[in-house]
This record gives C-alpha cells, sequence and structure tokens, in this order.
C-alpha cells in the first residue's frame, strides 16, 4: 500500500502509539508498521510539504525501526527507510541522477549526544579517545536543497534532492536565483566537473513582507518561509521563482573532477578550505568566524551549537539547527558512510518548534479594557523545550477562519521560541467526533453580555467594574511597562487579591506589609523588598501615571505628550476633547476615549485617592519638553551599544549620546552609522564589521568625542 492509500487519521494515531510505547506484536509486525508510517511520514514532508509529525518524533519513530533492525538484522529489506533518505520526487519534472548520491545525517539533541558521536569517529578512525579531532559546525538551514552542477566554469543543471539519487531538475528556476552564480572559475583549482549542494530559503523578513503584501490583496497566506522556498523552486515559470525572493547557500562539494577524472576536492585537505573556496568563487557560504567555526574538538564543537540555538531567533534565517562535520576531508573519507547517513557528521537538532497535539477544550481571559481572549487548552505537548497546555486564539474570527473544532489534532509552532500559536487544524485525520467552537456570547468573569464593536475583531465586556477587568487593570498598572513596580506580577496579584487585600489600584499603595511577611513563601526581606519599589514607584513620573490607568488607545506616546501639556493629572478632568488634539499627534479617537474617562467621578476620585497615598499625579522634570539637539559630534547618526560597559550603564551612554544628537537604535543594518563596542561584544560585532559602513569605535573613544 502506497503512503498516499493509508487512512490519515489512523496513521496519525498509530504514530503516536509507537511513540508512546502502547503497541504491542512481533519484532517484525513492528518493523513492517514502523516502516510503513515513515513511509507515510516522508511523504508528507518532503512531497506534500505538510507534516503531520515534529522532526523530533520522526527521527523517535526512526529510531525504533533502527533499534528493531539491529537486534534483528534478518528483517533488514531493501527499501526500509532506514537503507535510503526521505524523497521530494512528485513526477512533475523530469528526474535526473544526482553525480554522487545525497544521503541523510544522523541526528544529536545535546552535547552528550556529540560526545558519543565522537567517541564512535575515533573508533573508526582508529584513534585515541582523548586524541584532538578537529570539528567543522555551520548552521542547518531549514529549507529545500539544491544541487547545482558545473562544467568549464558554466552552470549546467540544477536539482532538488529528490531521494537522494535522482533530483527534479529546474535549471531554469536556479537561473532567476541571484545568489548561485551562473559562472564559477573552478578551472582556477583545476577542477572541470563539480557538483556542489546547498539549501534555498527565503529571509524571514521578506517571507513577512510577502505576506504582508498577500494579505493586502485577501490571498491565502504562505505557512513558513520553508515550504514556501521549497515550493518556490518547483514553479513551472522561472518568474514566479524569482518573485519569491529565493536565496541559496551552499555548504558542501559532492563531487570535483579535474578535466581526467581524477579527483579534486582531496587536495583542498580540509572542509573549511573547501569553503573558503566557494565563498571566493562567488557562492553565499555561511560566513566563517560568524556562521559557521572550525572548533579543536567536540567539547567546543557542542559550546558553538548551543550559541546558535540560544541566538537562533535573531539571525535572518530559519535554522532548524547546526551540522557537526569532521574537518579533515582525508579522515572524511576513512570514516565512510552507512547507506542513510556519512559517519563522519551529524545534525545537531535544536528544540522542535512545531509538534502536534489535540485541541480539547476553550477557556477565556480578559484583559484591561474588557477584550475577551479565547485560549486553547490542549494535551501537553512538548515545543522548543517548553511543555505546552495553552495556547491563544486570538478572537472568534481566528477560530471561525482556521475551522477550529474541540477534538482536532492541531499543528502547534512557537513563533520566536517564546510565543506558541495554532498553524492549522489537520483536517484530514478528522473522524467525525470534532465539535464546533461556540464562542461565549456573556462574559465569564461577570455575566454581561458581550459587545463587538463595527469593524473590530475583537469582543469586549462593557462593564467597567467587571472584576476580571479590575484584576487586569492592577496587573497592568504594576508592570514594568507602566509604574514599574519591580517583583510584583501578575503572582502577587493573584495572592494579594485572594487575601482580601488588593481591590483596586489604589489598595496597591495600602498594602499590610507585615501580613505579607508572615505569608509562606515571602518573609520580612520579601515584604521589605516590595515595600521600597512600590515607594519607589510613587515618585514616577506623571506620564507612567497617565498610561497605566488602561484608557483604550491611550499609549505611551500619547501619554508622554499629555504630560508635557499638564501641571498634574486631575486637570484633565475639565479638558475638551478639542485641546487634546490640538497636541501633535494625538487624534480624535485617543481625545474622545481620555474626555470619557475623566468625565467619570469616580475614575477622578481614584487619581485623588492615589495622591492622598502619595503617589505623585504631577508633572516632573523627565515630563517636560526636551529642547530639540542642533549640534553636537553624534548629530543625526544612528548609533548602537553592544557589549558590557566599564565605565557607565547602557543607559547612561544613551542618554549622553542622545544628548550628543545620537539616534538610538536596536539593531545592527545598513542604517547604522556608529556601533561603540564594550567588553565581549558578540555577534552584533561581527555583522557590522561585514557591513563594512558601520564606524566602530570604543567606549573610551565614544568618551573621547565627547569631551
Amino acid at each position: 500500500m502506497t503512503p498516499q492509500q493509508l487512512n490519515p487519521a489512523q496513521t496519525y494515531q498509530r504514530s503516536k502509539d509507537y511513540l508512546a510505547g502502547k503497541t504491542d506484536g512481533t519484532a517484525a509486525e513492528k518493523a513492517t508498521e514502523l516502516a510503513a508510517l515513515l513511509r507515510y511520514h516522508e511523504w508528507r514532508y518532503y512531497v506534500q510539504d505538510d507534516p503531520v509529525l515534529s522532526d523530533k518524533e520522526y527521527d523517535e519513530l526512526f529510531k525504533q525501526l533502527e533499534a528493531i533492525e539491529a537486534a534483528h538484522p534478518e528483517l533488514i529489506v531493501p527499501d526500509s527507510p532506514t537503507q535510503r533518505v526521505g524523497s521530494d520526487l512528485t513526477g512533475d519534472f523530469q528526474s535526473v541522477p544526482h553525480l554522487v548520491p545525497m544521503l541523510s545525517l544522523g541526528n544529536s539533541y545535546n552535547a552528550e549526544d556529540l560526545a558519543e558521536f565522537d567517541k564512535q569517529v575515533k573508533r573508526m578512525l582508529n584513534m585515541e579517545e582523548e586524541a584532538p579531532l578537529a570539528y567543522a559546525v555551520e548552521p542547518k538551514y531549514d529549507g529545500g536543497t539544491i544541487v547545482l552542477v558545473y562544467e568549464n566554469d558554466q552552470l549546467v543543471r540544477a536539482a532538488t534532492r529528490g531521494n537522494g539519487v535522482l533530483g527534479e531538475e529546474i535549471t531554469h528556476n536556479a537561473r532567476v536565483i541571484r545568489s548561485i552564480p551562473l559562472t564559477a572559475k573552478f578551472s582556477k583549482y583545476g577542477l572541470h566537473r563539480v557538483e556542489v549542494r546547498g539549501e534555498v530559503i527565503i529571509r524571514k523578513d521578506r517571507f513577512e513582507e510577502m505576506n504582508k503584501k498577500r494579505a493586502a490583496v485577501g490571498e491565502t497566506l504562505y505557512a513558513n518561509p520553508r515550504n514556501t522556498a521549497t515550493g518556490g523552486m518547483r514553479h513551472k515559470r522561472p518568474a514566479e521563482a524569482a518573485a519569491k525572493n529565493l536565496e541559496a547557500f551552499i555548504y558542501s562539494f559532492g563531487y570535483g573532477v579535474d578535466t581526467e577524472g581524477n579527483d579534486a576536492i582531496q587536495p583542498l585537505e580540509t572542509h573549511t578550505r573547501a569553503l573558503d573556496v566557494l565563498t571566493e568563487l562567488g557562492f553565499k557560504v555561511p560566513a566563517t568566524g560568524y556562521e559557521r567555526e572550525r572548533t579543536p574538538d567536540i567539547g567546543a564543537a557542542a559550546g558553538y551549537c548551543a550559541k546558535w540555538e540560544a541566538q537562533r531567533e535573531s539571525y535572518p534565517y530559519e535554522i532548524d539547527g547546526m551540522v557537526v562535520k569532521v574537518d579533515d576531508l582525508v579522515l572524511q573519507e576513512r570514516a565512510g558512510y552507512t547507506s542513510h547517513h556519512p559517519r563522519w557528521a551529524i545534525a545537531y537538532k535544536f528544540a522542535a518548534k512545531q509538534a502536534t497535539t489535540t485541541l480539547v477544550g476553550v477557556d477565556y481571559q480578559i484583559g484591561k479594557i474588557g477584550t475577551i481572549t479565547p485560549v486553547a487548552k490542549t494535551e501537553p505537548v512538548s515545543l522548543a523545550g517548553v511543555m505546552i497546555s495553552s495556547v491563544s486564539l486570538h478572537n472568534e474570527d481566528f477560530i471561525k477562519d482556521k475551522d477550529l473544532r474541540l477534538g482536532d489534532k492541531v499543528l502547534l509552532e512557537r513563533a520566536g521560541d517564546v510565543i506558541p500559536y495554532i498553524v492549522k487544524p489537520l483536517a484530514d485525520l478528522r473522524d467525525g467526533s470534532e465539535q464546533v467552537i461556540e464562542f461565549a456570547s456573556e462574559c465569564p468573569f461577570c455575566g454581561t453580555r458581550l459587545v463587538r464593536a463595527e469593524g473590530e475583531a475583537a469582543v469586549r465586556c462593557p462593564n467597567y467594574e467587571c472584576a476580571g477587568r479590575e484584576e487586569a487593570r492592577i496587573i497592568f498598572h504594576v508592570s514594568k511597562a507602566a509604574m514599574d513596580i519591580d517583583g510584583m506580577g501578575k503572582r502577587y496579584v493573584d495572592i494579594f487579591r485572594e487575601n482580601g487585600w488588593l481591590d483596586t489600584i489604589a489598595d496597591v499603595y495600602r498594602l499590610p506589609y507585615d501580613k505579607i511577611a508572615a505569608l509562606e513563601g515571602f518573609g520580612k526581606r520579601s515584604s521589605a523588598k516590595l515595600e521600597k519599589a512600590i515607594d519607589k514607584a510613587k515618585q514616577n513620573p506623571l506620564w507612567r501615571v497617565l498610561y497605566s490607568l488602561s484608557i483604550h488607545h491611550f499609549g505611551k506616546k500619547a501619554s508622554r505628550l499629555v504630560a508635557q501639556n499638564i501641571e498634574k493629572a486631575t486637570d484633565l478632568k475639565d479638558w475638551t476633547e478639542e485641546q487634546f488634539t490640538n497636541i501633535k499627534d494625538i487624534g480624535p479617537t485617543v481625545a474622545q476615549n481620555v474626555t470619557e474617562w475623566f468625565a467619570v467621578p469616580s475614575n477622578v476620585a481614584l487619581l485623588e485617592e492615589l495622591e492622598a497615598l502619595g503617589v505623585n499625579i504631577s508633572q516632573t522634570e523627565e515630563d517636560r519638553p526636551q529642547a530639540a539637539v542642533t549640534e553636537g559630534p553624534f548629530l543625526d547618526k544612528a548609533m548602537l551599544f553592544t557589549g558590557s560597559l566599564q565605565q557607565m550603564s547602557r543607559k547612561e551612554a544613551q542618554n549622553k549620546a542622545k544628548a550628543a544628537g545620537a539616534r538610538i537604535v536596536s539593531a545592527v543594518s545598513g542604517k547604522l552609522d556608529i556601533l561603540v563596542v564594550g567588553e565581549k561584544p558578540g555577534s552584533k560585532l561581527k555583522k557590522a564589521e561585514a557591513l563594512g559602513t558601520v564606524t566602530v569605535m570604543t567606549e573610551g573613544e565614544f568618551l573621547g568625542l565627547l569631551g
């Protein structure tokens, strides 16, 4: 039975049974079933670009089959997934043979796995366990594999990975990918016929821009950069491929001979040198010292992998791991290959960013302005190293647009390794028991009928006295963005409300510190620290007080602008909407909302109560308009600080720079003028140096220019 003929729901469930260890049967029966399951998931991943298992789950199934075949070699069959690589052949393009078969990579997930890999390599090479062995480490790009063939320095063919032996010819599309040279001087190195391998990807910001344009004209959004890149490689018309902003990173030679057919790759001696040559020839290659590193041993390689896992989200491209390779080309050949992977290379896989689970229920949260947010409750699943059981559903339209139902198997993704969200339901796994989600019509916290303003997706509780809204307002009031009360967050708010000490915002400033000290898990020290943080917050500038009131659309910028124009917060009770809109950048919506808020006597009374409790509600020096800087050594220069400064804090340095005319930016880009580096500057310095247009100066040089 082919993968296409298998029942999706049953296949998915049997896969989950194996992952959970809930299967019976003989070794032969399990081997046969596991092979069929793996072929199905390969088809979903490589051909359909629509996987239903995470990479890690697939790897676990693969290892189960490997273990059975290792214990029972007689069960190994030629078409077992362990004896070949995955296939992306679709039949839509002409199949062409690779000059050398492409294999997969073995996988590792931590430093211990890498250490075991190192031991295995050294055993095969007859090396002592403590002997030094250098490894090249580079990103594992999450895109579509491309194989390029050059003859006489000319690009003659491009193909997809296919099944590792045959690929689909896509030369017409490769020629419109601008990072692929149409000619390259391989002959300089005695290379006549060459095969190089790489990954076609889309930069994350360009992918987001494409989706913005599609959304603007009502087109379906692309799912992710990987699927979009692999689909872009297979367009029938090159113009469509060109519109996808495709790029190709080249990561290795696959084959290379001179005019007489002799191997011409080995003289390069190392993988590192081979990539340097490809860089010199004009290919887009991971940059040495930034994206790739030659490490002296496996411990250093593991450290480099861990470093990249921590910084993966700041990288412009999607990567799902690193690749660790023995650097010496002669040693690579000595280590050899299995039928599945090279023995001298291994993938270090980052924690999965996608996983599948079951949507079992929907709860609701309420925000400070009454917005009701549905929250999916799912069966717990590990995602990017965190156990997930709750995922925001945003609003009613999100649920309807994605056609989510209770009981659905859903694909989760963790955006930025922080926020999980539901990509889609796996509709072909439905068995008829799923139920349509009925959105709440009444507030789950106070019972008031919910309202939805025309043209808005948000559904809100209009009851200002709603207990849920009051709690949300308190949590926002004490947050870092608003009154910045150090250490006081949702957990403290929940505990203090349970004890009856915190019903309104004003109650924050009359907490019973002696009783807090007696609570389990607090003590006198914690109570005193909280009291000190609240006393400090009482002296905040006026703009923070205004912003902390949770007035709809009255954000930080508007709060600062209004604070510049009043002496005291309670002055606003006498303001008209016209007075607000007379302030540059204050629009009619903000004017109306703030006017309406101050027209309610209880709201003005709250401010008066805060003042009586010692909270500043008057304009401070920080609130007053700052004179425009018209001169200075850094006038109109975009500046960024990185590394650990020794003579001042980062905030102090930024304020000095602003006073000298600089604009402070948050990232290295082509618009950056000056990068000030402290100790251990990290990747920002390397990026700035690579741009070649950024002035780099030390902390001392920065202070020297200030005089």
